[in-house]
């Protein structure tokens, strides 16, 4: 059995006047959970498509789960499972559990087997007020979550998600991630996230792979993602008013930090620091000595600001 999951290499995809994949080299181990991101046209679902075997590649390597997608898409299907936003793989018109039946003969799962399963997926997904109901009559929550359930029914060594959350309330999508979290805590379940959600990527993902115009811009952790374009971290700090004064002066002179942000006549302050050029201790001791501080909090940098910043670099 191959030790990974995904392996690609000089992965190529061409169309008669693009190049949607462009030489994209990348494995993926097992029980990982590794966020695969870019802007629209990057490339992404393109590389899902000859990861799964639903396109050929142009050029380069690709194996899943240690098989050819094209040669061995049968075998395959059969140790992965696929989640694509926009598209189902229920029966519109069917009860949700027959759906649920269904796929597990199309799994080729003994049914006792497939009972438990579909069960186990119902209670931890809380499906059971709506099994009865047709497909086309769900709310897009209930079906997202129904989507999830139908690609683990045969509990395969992979799951793709291809945008799983798009178009969901925060309680629906909050609900998703807690249970593939668990999923692969329990089941050792390796994920390939794509996604524009960045709360997806900060609760599901270790490693994150940006894609850009085709090319792999960056591949590695989220917190060093931050640190490869010198993202900065903010320190908010809750202040005591200075006696005689209603507010507090303005920390525009603490060193290795800039103000970027002051409420409440400077009661709260936000300072600006590179965590590579200077801690939060160093930031706070520095603000200690001119104020009382109340209360703090750090503030982590924006994933979507700092993708933006891969993509300006990698172009």
């Amino acid at each position: 059995m191959a030790t990974q999951i995904i392996e690609t290499r000089d992965l190529v995809r061409e169309y008669k006047k693009l190049r949607a994949v462009d030489h994209i080299s990348f494995t993926v181990e097992p029980g990982e959970a590794v966020g695969y991101i870019g802007a629209n046209g990057a490339g992404k679902s393109t590389t899902i498509k000859m990861l799964t075997g639903i396109l050929r590649p142009t050029s380069g390597l690709v194996r899943t789960c240690g098989r050819d997608p094209l040669r061995e898409r049968i075998a395959l299907a059969r140790e992965i499972g696929v989640v694509f936003g926009q598209r189902s793989q229920l029966w519109w018109d069917l009860p949700l559990q027959e759906s649920f039946t269904i796929l597990g003969a199309i799994h080729r799962l003994d049914p006792a087997v497939a009972r438990v399963r579909s069960g186990e997926l119902v209670d931890l997904l809380e499906m059971g007020g709506f099994l009865s109901t047709p497909v086309r009559q769900l709310s897009l929550g209930q079906r997202m979550r129904a989507e999830i359930a139908a690609s683990l029914i045969h509990r395969p060594r992979l799951l793709i998600l291809d945008e799983p959350t798009i178009g969901l309330d925060v309680l629906s999508k909050q609900r998703l991630r807690d249970f593939l979290g668990a999923e692969r805590r329990e089941h050792g379940t390796t994920l390939l996230l794509t996604t524009h959600d960045m709360g997806d990527i900060e609760r599901l993902c270790d490693r994150v792979l940006v894609v850009d115009h085709g090319r792999l811009a960056y591949d590695g952790t989220l917190s060093g993602l931050a640190k490869t374009v010198g993202a900065e971290r903010v320190m908010v700090v809750d202040l005591a008013p200075q006696a005689g004064h209603e507010g507090v002066a303005e920390l525009r002179d603490i060193p290795g930090a800039a103000l970027v942000g002051v409420e409440g006549e400077g009661t709260r302050q936000h300072l600006a620091f590179d965590p590579q050029a200077t801690s939060a201790g160093a930031v706070l001791a520095a603000v200690s000595a001119r104020a009382d501080v109340l209360d703090l909090a750090i503030e982590e940098p924006d994933i979507e600001d700092v993708v933006r910043r891969i993509y300006a670099a990698s172009r």
